[in-house]
């Protein structure tokens, strides 16, 4: 027998669709899940009494020696192995002969695809989870180290306020906080066991669904076979946390190549983690962070793809969903490889503080200004106008702030005095921010001792 559905067909099936039709080149990465699915769903046979011990431990050990073969890369696949699923039980069955035909009882690719699917996932989410916390921590660390360093804020990519670098940098702790719980709350809907469904409508054979789960370690059962086949929304939640991240790095990958350039010069990469010209001799490019802008682009790509595979198919189970693998393999590969590549480079991005601070425009300083205004007495909107009228007259005069004489202040207020002066600094500004989740020292130290207890 060459394919495990021959039985129904009178002629033979061309090699032009089973080369069409093949999945075996992409879904082999299911490999060890699938045997990991079925040593369970072997047990679980032999526990109901629809497959003798003895049969059942002759199929466990031919699954066995299978996954041995893939882990030594030794497993040999044949032109007839239309997927991961038909070349396990074709070799199976090589291995141990005609009680290796009763693994697929009470079973279909539709609920077993799904298993693997979810067991992979499974994996990865606990892995991205993992790396998620350990760049946090990398985060934090470059936090706790740059608490000297004040930055120009930025909105519209127009200099704002003085900001701490370090506040900075918890920024994107937050952003990953949100991915990191995101994946969590991803892993519960994940955590639910598809196998038992069948090709659609469950089996009359006495299986026992909950010894399944508890072998395979899924935390409850699905509750409607028709559904669960068609089912691929876990895949599409782990797709869409993975874009969402991939966004957040790349935002932060745009800092660092804006930050990076001949015009900015705030920072100066690692030659390890930099890349030349094959023309230009002079040049050092910062590809990684290039490379992470251009794959959360693939990725949305992916997840655009895998919405658009979704949103047509009929109930429940439809060949288009074979298609699902190639859309979100390549997501979580980017993941890991973004993720594993930030947590070794970002620690070695050096900051050029002089240069940053002679670049800070002390326009920066104007909102501060305007609540000087404020604690006076001036109403905001009044605050803000007069404030504009000095930024104004600075610009005509080829002045900054911090040049200005008390008296020319008090041409645009009486309520100006000599302690403007104390206001016109860049740390007096930062630290002067009173407001819980402010980019003061106090505040920023508060958030770094919290991090640091919460990510141990």
């Amino acid at each position: 027998m060459k394919y495990v559905w021959e039985g129904r067909f009178k002629e033979e099936a061309s090699k032009e669709l089973i080369d069409f039709t093949s999945s075996v080149d992409i879904d082999k990465e299911l490999a060890l899940y699938d045997i990991e699915g079925s040593i369970a769903h072997t047990k679980m046979l032999v526990k109901c009494g629809i497959v003798e011990k003895k049969d059942g431990e002759k199929i466990i050990g031919g699954l066995k020696k299978i996954k041995k073969e893939f882990k030594d890369n030794k497993f040999e696949f044949k032109k007839t192995d239309e997927d991961i699923h038909s070349a396990i039980e074709r070799r199976l069955i090589e291995l141990v002969g005609e009680k290796g035909k009763k693994l697929h009882t009470a079973r279909s690719r539709n609920d077993q695809i799904v298993l693997d699917e979810k067991l992979y996932l499974r994996d990865r989410v606990k892995g991205i989870i993992n790396k998620i916390k350990k760049l946090q921590k990398v985060f934090v660390d470059k936090a706790e180290k740059s608490l000297d360093i004040v930055i120009p804020g930025y909105t519209h990519l127009q200099q704002s306020q003085p900001l701490l670098l370090s506040h900075y940098f918890l920024a994107f702790v937050e952003m990953l906080e949100r991915d990191r719980k995101r994946f969590e709350n991803t892993y519960k809907n994940l955590d639910v066991l598809p196998l038992g469904s069948c090709a659609c409508c469950g089996t009359s054979l006495p299986i026992d669904r909950k010894y399944l789960a508890e072998i395979l370690n899924f935390s409850s059962i699905s509750e409607n076979s028709y559904d669960t086949v068609a089912d691929r929304d876990f895949i599409i939640d782990v797709c869409t946390d993975c874009v969402i991240l991939m966004l957040h790095l790349s935002r932060f990958s745009e800092d660092i190549i804006i930050w990076n350039t001949e015009e900015f010069k705030f920072i100066q990469l690692p030659d390890k983690f930099t890349t030349g010209s094959s023309i230009m001799p002079q040049k050092k490019n910062p590809d990684i962070f290039e490379l992470i802008r251009g794959k959360s682009a693939s990725s949305i790509g992916h997840l655009t793809g895998l919405l658009t595979l979704l949103k047509g198919l009929p109930m429940s189970y439809n060949r288009d969903l074979q298609e699902d693998k190639r859309l979100f393999f390549p997501i979580i590969e980017d993941v890991f490889k973004i993720l594993k590549i930030l947590i070794l480079s970002v620690p070695e991005i050096e900051f050029n503080k002089k240069v940053i601070e002679n670049k800070i425009s002390d326009f920066t300083l104007s909102t501060d200004i305007a609540e000087y205004l404020v604690k006076k007495g001036v109403p905001f909107r009044k605050a803000h106008n007069i404030t504009g009228n000095i930024v104004r007259y600075c610009l005509e005069k080829n002045r900054k702030l911090r040049e200005l004489e008390v008296k020319e202040f008090k041409k645009f207020s009486s309520k100006f005095s000599n302690d403007i002066k104390e206001i016109l600094d860049f740390k007096n500004s930062i630290n002067s921010k009173v407001s819980d989740g402010s980019t003061s020292l106090k505040n920023v130290k508060k958030e770094i001792k919290k991090w640091k207890r919460k990510l141990k």
